[in-house]
This record gives structure tokens, C-alpha cells and sequence, in this order.
């Protein structure tokens, strides 16, 4: 990494829930966000759920997040890459935003070295042991037939039905989520599970919306990035060390 360059990490915006004008509100405020680590950025990782529906038809995508998307396009432009992890809530993105913003996106976990430390990244849906119901659904989801399917729908219809799976499959409105116990939460077993295979520093994911920072042995952390509903949180990291962080307005 470049002397004074940091590494972003973030997940779980579901920007477009519940309504236009709470993830307008939230969008600005992330933007504010952007701009301020834009100076220091060497990359950023987007850990899924950014936006709570994406469907991209052959001729339209959703509206909004011009804000979001214009900024993004900067970051790219300015050579700051940009990667997205697909997550449950936005799996249907295809090629209109690698193409029109420079996202680079990713569909399976990502083991990477950054700096001097060993990452293992995801958003975190489907992994670990249980939650057969959704695996499945996801197999429908992802399945190429699904999609075409779907795509025969007029956007108007298929959108707004969309929107409302997304808001019922989890309601931005309930008690913010809280970490479990080791035993009761499948990331961290999946996290055991690939420290059996190699070594990682640090093991980060988002879908849970939930902050935490947890030692796996003592040279390995589970880490979850929360969200941008209750939390407002972000990760950072500078080469060697990894910070969970909380944003406010006045932060700097």
C-alpha cells in the first residue's frame, strides 16, 4: 500500500428501503462519508445488500441513487477501485454497473492479501452450516431461466414486487440486530471452519447488521461491518492494522 493510503470496508446500505425518502436521507449521508475518505482511499469494498433491490432489464435499471452512483463513478474514474460484493438483496446485478460505474464485482467470497495481512471477504449469505430454505431460494434466484424469467415482467411490476419481498424479507424497522455467541452465529463457525484451511488475519462480512469485532485465535478476527440503518458503520484499514468505525456527521 501507498505511505498514508487506507482501505475502506462497508456493507448492508439497502439503499431504497423503506421509502424514498429515509434512503435519500441515508444516501446523503453516505456520500458526505465518501467524500471524506475519497482523499485517502486505496480501494473500496462494498460487502453487499448496498441496495435493498437491483434488477437490471435489457433496457431500464431502477431509479435513484444518482447521488451513490455519481460518486462511485468518480472513485473509479479516479483510479480508486471499487469492488462489490453481490449480496441476498441485490444478486440480480449483471453488467450495466461494472460497465457504466467501474464496480468490480464479486459473486463468491474473496481471499485477498492487502498491506502485510491475509482477508477473507463475503457478504456472508448462505455460508456456514444451516438456513436450507434460503439456499435454495438462492439456487432459483441465481438460476439463468429465473432471471429471464423475470426479466419478462414489465419493470414496473417487477420492481415493485421485488420491493416488497425485499422490505418483508427483513423490516428495516425491527430492533437492531444483536451478536448471538459464537455457537448461535453461523459466520463465525463458517470463519472457524475456513481458518482449518488457511490462515486469515482478518474474516469480514456484513448481511448480519450487526458491529462486531471478535478474536478467532490470537492472530485472527471475525469481523461483521454492521450497517447504514442503525449503525453506521465502516471498516478501516491502513496496511497493517483493521479499525471498526462509526460514522457521524461531524466525523472526520
Amino acid at each position: 500500500m501507498k505511505p498514508g493510503k487506507k482501505i475502506y470496508f462497508a456493507s448492508d446500505f439497502h439503499l431504497g428501503a423503506p421509502g424514498r425518502a429515509e434512503s435519500l436521507q441515508r444516501e446523503k449521508l453516505l456520500v458526505k462519508w465518501l467524500n471524506e475518505i475519497q482523499p485517502q482511499a486505496e480501494a473500496l469494498y462494498l460487502l453487499g445488500d448496498i441496495f435493498d433491490f437491483w434488477f437490471e432489464y435489457k433496457k431500464a435499471v431502477p431509479k435513484g441513487f444518482v447521488r451513490f452512483l455519481g460518486k462511485m463513478a468518480e472513485f473509479c474514474d479516479q483510479g480508486i477501485p471499487v469492488h462489490f460484493f453481490t449480496g441476498n438483496h441485490d444478486l440480480w446485478i449483471f453488467d450495466y454497473l461494472p460497465r457504466e460505474v467501474g464496480f468490480i464485482i464479486h459473486r463468491e467470497p474473496l481471499a485477498v492479501r492487502l498491506g502485510e495481512r491475509h482477508f477473507y471477504m463475503a457478504h456472508g449469505d448462505g455460508l456456514g452450516h444451516g438456513d436450507g430454505r434460503y439456499r435454495l431460494l438462492k439456487k432459483v434466484f441465481t438460476n439463468p431461466l429465473a432471471q429471464w424469467l423475470f426479466g419478462r415482467l414489465h419493470p414496473n411490476l417487477g420492481i415493485s414486487l421485488a420491493h416488497s419481498w425485499s422490505l418483508s424479507s427483513r423490516n428495516v424497522h425491527q430492533e437492531p440486530e444483536e451478536f448471538r455467541g459464537e455457537q448461535k452465529e453461523m459466520l463465525v463457525q463458517h470463519a472457524r471452519q475456513m481458518l482449518e484451511k488457511d490462515h486469515f488475519d482478518y474474516l469480514i462480512f456484513g448481511h448480519r447488521h450487526v458491529a462486531v469485532d471478535y478474536p478467532l485465535n490470537e492472530h485472527s478476527r471475525y469481523i461483521n461491518l454492521g450497517d447504514w440503518i442503525d449503525h453506521y458503520t465502516y471498516g478501516e484499514f491502513d496496511g497493517r492494522e483493521f479499525h471498526l468505525k462509526t460514522y457521524t456527521s461531524s466525523s472526520g
